[in-house]
């Protein structure tokens, strides 16, 4: 796959209808250039196995995607788990159901609030990086001389980023909700007079294994969204450092947006 390309528009747009026009055709060509980076990358992940220097290329893209996103990870979900007991604590007081706060806590954290809290660090965190990191590379004429040399960027440059996040969004979703609901029972121990123990009964008796799952799914979901709107909008940067701003901007905003709408849509396929 060649990843150097010319910009399509060097004219402006004569009337409204065809700005328009443009726009969803420049929409379009973006997300067949995204979707068919995300299936080679996909499809180069074998070969980052089996090269040396493809798994060390890896091991390090982990620890940036995974050690490193930690303190983010740890204080957002933290305060999720808080926020989330303290405002249906307070609800459940009304009615003396305090008994039921670690159930409601634990299934809104691994049902949703765990992947799409991890989802959107690892968007702004990793993501940004991503698309800034290749974005300059390919002002600077660093991914054509890759391959000028035959080398593809999608298999040196892409797939061991994406695989990274694919790997590591399940672990830390999984990570989020453990935390997250330590902050739940802090906040009702010592805010609402609600036995830890008791907090933990209720929060383990009431998630099963597909809740667990589907939680997983999503943030795999989410990493290789993540990965492949990141790595196509670095590939597509133009315009020198402006345009490396612009995708940043644009990578972390799809981003979002998309873990938005598929949250919403897996959710809405698995529980009906």
């Amino acid at each position: 796959m060649t990843v150097v390309r010319e910009p399509v528009w060097d004219d402006a747009p004569r009337s409204r209808t065809q700005g328009v026009v443009r726009h969803l055709t420049e929409f379009l060509s973006s997300l067949g250039w995204t979707a068919r980076i995300m299936a080679e990358s996909v499809a180069a992940f074998p070969s980052v196995l089996c090269r040396r220097t493809g798994r060390a290329d890896l091991v390090r893209q982990l620890y940036v995607t995974g050690i490193r996103t930690l303190p983010v990870i740890t204080i957002v979900s933290l305060f999720i788990g808080m926020i989330l007991a303290l405002q249906v604590g307070l609800e459940l007081r009304r009615f003396n159901q305090e008994i039921y706060l670690g159930a409601a806590v634990m299934i809104s954290l691994v049902r949703e609030m765990g992947p799409f809290a991890c989802g959107m660090c690892l968007a702004a965190c990793v993501g940004s990086a991503i698309a800034a990191e290749l974005g300059t590379m390919k002002v600077n004429d660093e991914v054509a001389a890759l391959e000028i040399m035959s080398i593809s960027p999608i298999r040196f440059l892409a797939a061991p980023r994406m695989l990274a996040l694919v790997v590591m969004a399940p672990i830390l979703a999984f990570y989020c909700c453990i935390v997250g609901a330590m902050g739940g029972g802090l906040v009702g121990v010592t805010q609402l007079g609600v036995d830890f123990q008791q907090y933990m009964s209720s929060a383990m008796s009431i998630v099963d294994c597909k809740d667990l799952y589907v939680g997983l799914l999503k943030a795999l979901l989410f990493g290789l969204t993540i990965g492949a709107v990141s790595v196509g909008e670095g590939f597509a940067t133009t315009l020198g450092a402006t345009g490396v701003g612009r995708s940043t901007q644009r990578s972390v905003i799809a981003s979002f947006l998309l873990i938005l709408m598929f949250g919403y849509m897996v959710t809405r396929a698995c529980y009906r």
